[in-house]
């Protein structure tokens, strides 16, 4: 049994994979409060379901990508058996987690968007960055933007950890809070091998949509 929020299906918005339609299946319960947070209806709210009955709801979607998101999915022990059962199925399946949890029991075949939480989001201490030693090359690492501050972190960061030869690197701006021209400027002047995102979906439709 799983405490599900929402199972719905999207435009993929964020990551490498923007632009394509995928199921979303979004986890209730959050062990982070961000300072940005545009999902605080999912620390609580949900219903539960079982496997099955979540694989039969994705199943009439008829989609090859599903993203597993929250809150923070990592925190129900039933995500590892519906990771598997998706995979089992044949899905491309993504796991978008907060990296305050360690990785460590994901299928290696899961592509893993690890979020990495920059100072203005104030759970920057929570970060489990042993994480980042677990990644696949087919995994990726987000980290969101709300300042100059929080791009200058992440700069340092990523070339500690030489995160660019090894995964995917995306920036992206908090919505409404930092341009994107902004931080465009910034990432060419340093040349930084990242790849700039925006959250699509809320282009497409709105900055407060939910279930799209």
């Amino acid at each position: 049994m799983l405490k599900v929020n929402e199972i719905y299906a999207s435009i993929q918005g964020e990551s490498s994979y923007s632009g394509l339609p995928c199921v979303f299946i979004r986890l209730t319960g959050c062990n982070l409060r961000c300072s940005w947070c545009d999902t605080a209806y999912a620390f609580y709210e949900g219903s539960d379901l079982t496997l099955e009955d979540i694989i039969f709801q994705v199943e009439n979607f008829s989609l090859p990508l599903v993203e597993i998101t929250g809150g923070e999915p990592l925190m129900q022990e039933n995500v590892y058996p519906l990771m598997n059962a998706l995979l089992d199925k044949g899905y491309r399946v993504m796991l978008e987690t907060g990296g305050a949890i360690s990785i460590n029991k994901v299928p290696d075949e899961v592509i893993k968007i690890l979020d990495i939480k920059c100072p203005g989001s104030g759970e920057e201490k929570k970060n489990h960055l042993e994480n980042l030693k677990l990644l696949k090359p087919h995994d990726e690492v987000k980290f969101v933007l709300i300042d100059r501050a929080d791009y200058d972190w992440s700069r340092d960061l990523m070339q500690k950890y030489d995160l660019p030869s090894s995964v995917q690197v995306l920036f992206s701006p908090v919505y409404d809070k930092l341009e994107l021209k902004d931080l465009s400027k910034w990432i060419l002047k340093d040349r930084l091998p990242v790849r700039l995102q925006t959250q699509f979906h809320k282009v497409i439709w709105s900055k407060n949509a939910i279930g799209v």
